[in-house]
């Protein structure tokens, strides 16, 4: 399967102690670039979740956020920080000894403390393992997320190769032809050239006739890079800069197919081409 460096997935857990999320958001990246946004209760799995994406992304700029809300359960504990309650305490006394007119520090001021009291979390081998479990649902669901991008793209490009077969189809039979008629008006020039007496202007005609002709050449390699492509996309996997190498194979067959045109036809099948080259260029951008 082709997959899209694009996608999105989202998924939530219910703990004992509240909601664990994960969302995952990917887009296109020459390299993978890894961000793993965390509250301060799952921290310390960073490193697990990196290890784990890292291990099924090979391209992509993918930012991946843990929320954890314990205010959502159900009998939420709440946790008394006895030891910051005790220093709280003990400064408030040495601080109305220096200023006895300041007044006393009221048990509610003390408990708003920030850090005095504080909602029981998950042990961490209950976190670690709804992690795991969640974050191997996400990327599920972002890899489906990413296949079906990714089959829409191989559509699109598979679209494009059609098109660029039929024009190198229509005009490979009539190169022949092409040749001849550009080979009847050379000779005329070199008639008219040969009557004044101008070999350089003979041998000059000469080498461009030979520089335009063969194109024969081109269009067969053109032909070797479609059912490349094709192949590539029938295997399938991290596919993205084996293709746009391709790309610019395909680019410079074009380009000199249109250099050494030989008729309008030629120029106008170079032109077609390379427009549709491009096209493929910016959609593969977005396969990994």
């Amino acid at each position: 399967m082709i997959f899209s460096m694009t996608g999105f997935a989202v998924v939530q857990r219910e703990l004992a102690e509240g909601t664990l999320s994960l969302e995952l958001r990917a887009v296109n990246h020459r390299y993978l670039d890894l961000t793993v946004r965390s509250p301060e209760e799952v921290r310390s799995f960073e490193g697990m979740l990196r290890e784990r994406i890292a291990a099924k992304m090979a391209r992509g700029k993918i930012e991946c956020r843990i929320g954890f809300n314990a205010q959502a359960a159900a009998g939420v504990e709440l946790v008394l920080n006895r030891e910051l309650l005790q220093q709280l305490v003990a400064v408030a006394r040495e601080a109305g000894e220096l200023v006895p007119a300041g007044g006393e520090m009221r048990l509610g001021e003390l408990l708003r403390w920030p850090g005095v009291l504080t909602q029981a979390t998950a042990s961490s081998d209950a976190l670690n393992e709804a992690l795991q479990g969640l974050l191997d649902e996400a990327l599920a669901e972002l890899a489906a997320s990413r296949g079906r991008e990714g089959e829409k793209l191989k559509a699109h490009l598979l679209e494009r190769i059609a098109g660029m077969e039929a024009i190198v189809a229509d005009v490979k039979p009539r190169v022949p032809q092409l040749v001849t008629e550009y080979e009847a008006r050379l000779k005329a020039r070199f008639l008219e050239a040969l009557s004044g007496g101008d070999d350089d202007r003979v041998r000059q005609e000469i080498v461009v006739f030979a520089q335009k002709i063969d194109v024969d050449e081109e269009l067969s390699r053109l032909g070797a890079h479609f059912s490349e492509i094709r192949r590539i996309l029938e295997k399938g996997g991290s596919v993205g800069k084996k293709l746009d190498f391709l790309m610019q194979e395909l680019n410079r067959e074009a380009n000199t197919l249109g250099s050494k045109s030989v008729s309008v036809e030629t120029s106008r099948a170079s032109i077609e081409l390379k427009v549709l080259i491009e096209q493929m260029r910016e959609q593969i951008q977005n396969i990994e």
